[in-house]
């Protein structure tokens, strides 16, 4: 991969003792999140929402290439875009852990869509005032992607949430299961709570209001009815995933792990 003219290699840096993990928990929801979603290529129901989906999928690629990208210069151990999205192990990978669980359908698909743009907007206005200029930078950027992602995600959802008697249906299922993983969305790691106390990051938990503005209103002009709490809280940004991340990297990663170093 070539690095994007936007990288923020020439910017102020994450000061040292700040966690990388951080960084890659952001780069990894997004690089995960486009590797499943570029399984719909060729699959859309229409071809319009198969070219939708891939631009959504290739904007996420774009953002976590320049994240990882940054990661890599934070790090310092001279790690690029590509050995960080392709030669990690499994744990080691920091998204969120809705993001790896198979697609399923096309509506499944855009309830999860709606879900993490719903959490990624407010987190990417926050950090548009990161003391880490780099960041600073990637957000501001990124931000003007998830927009169309929340309002592509948005109108699809109440369409089929308030459409036949199936679709609705089949939307209640997907938001029963996918709910339960939200969960995860605004819990505070450790690395959390250390970039935002040097004003690197922001904490997941003060993003709660922002993500129920957005999704709740969605959900209930689509008819669907908001599952009742759990105690269950996934942990895929703690190196904790489930077994669908393992046939997923292997995928992922093919190419590199058979041509070690490959150039294109």
């Amino acid at each position: 991969m070539t690095t994007d003219t936007a990288t923020p290699s020439s910017t102020t840096p994450v000061q040292a003792g700040e966690p990388v993990e951080y960084l890659l928990h952001l780069a990894d929801t997004s690089l995960i999140l486009a590797q499943r979603l570029s399984e719909w290529c060729g699959h859309g129901p229409v071809i319009e929402e198969d070219i939708a989906l891939t631009n959504v999928a290739l904007d996420l690629v774009g953002q976590a290439r320049l994240l990882l990208t940054h990661a890599g210069a934070v790090q310092g151990r001279g790690r690029d875009e590509d050995q960080l999205a392709f030669l990690r192990l499994e744990h080691e990978y920091r998204n969120l852990t809705i993001c790896e669980l198979p697609n399923q359908d096309f509506g499944r698909t855009i309830l999860r869509n709606l879900m993490v743009a719903a959490w990624q907007q407010p987190l990417w206005q926050a950090l548009q005032q990161s003391t880490d200029r780099g960041l600073a930078a990637i957000a501001a950027k990124s931000l003007k992607e998830t927009r169309y992602h929340l309002q592509h995600a948005g109108e699809w959802t109440i369409r089929l949430g308030d459409g036949t008697a199936e679709s609705r249906l089949r939307m209640q299922r997907a938001l029963d299961a996918l709910w339960p993983y939200t969960a995860e969305f605004f819990i505070d790691a450790p690395f959390d709570e250390q970039t935002a106390a040097s004003g690197v990051g922001v904490l997941p938990s003060k993003l709660r209001c922002a993500w129920e503005r957005s999704v709740l209103p969605t959900l209930t002009e689509a008819t669907l009815d908001v599952p009742a709490a759990t105690p269950f809280v996934s942990a895929g940004k703690m190196g904790r995933h489930t077994e669908h991340m393992g046939h997923l990297l292997t995928e992922m990663q093919y190419l590199q792990r058979t041509l070690p170093g490959a150039k294109w």
